[in-house]
C-alpha cells in the first residue's frame, strides 16, 4: 500500500473506533492491578477486604478518569478539525 493513501487515525472521518480499541483493556488492567494491590494491603496488614474494595474503587475512578480524558482530547480534536474544514 502505498504511503500516500495510508490515512492516521480518525483523519477525515471524524472519531472512529479504532480511536477507542485499547480503552477497555486499559480500565480492566487499571481495575485489576488496584485489586491486587488491595489484596496484598490485605493480607500484608491482616485484615479480611476493605484494601481490597478500595482498590477495586480506586482502580475503577483511575479508568474512568483515564477513559474521560482520552475521550474529551479525542473529542476536541474532532472539533477542531471540523472547524478547519469549514
Amino acid at each position: 500500500m502505498d504511503d500516500e493513501k495510508r490515512t492516521q487515525p480518525g483523519s477525515g472521518k471524524g472519531l472512529s473506533a479504532s480511536d477507542f480499541a485499547g480503552v477497555g483493556l486499559q480500565f480492566a488492567f487499571a481495575i485489576v492491578i488496584f485489586l491486587f494491590a488491595g489484596q496484598w494491603l490485605d493480607r500484608r496488614l491482616g485484615v479480611d477486604g476493605p484494601f481490597t474494595l478500595v482498590g477495586v474503587f480506586v482502580g475503577a475512578g483511575a479508568a474512568f478518569y483515564s477513559m474521560y480524558r482520552r475521550i474529551s482530547a479525542a473529542q476536541k480534536r474532532d472539533d477542531e478539525e471540523r472547524k478547519s474544514r469549514r
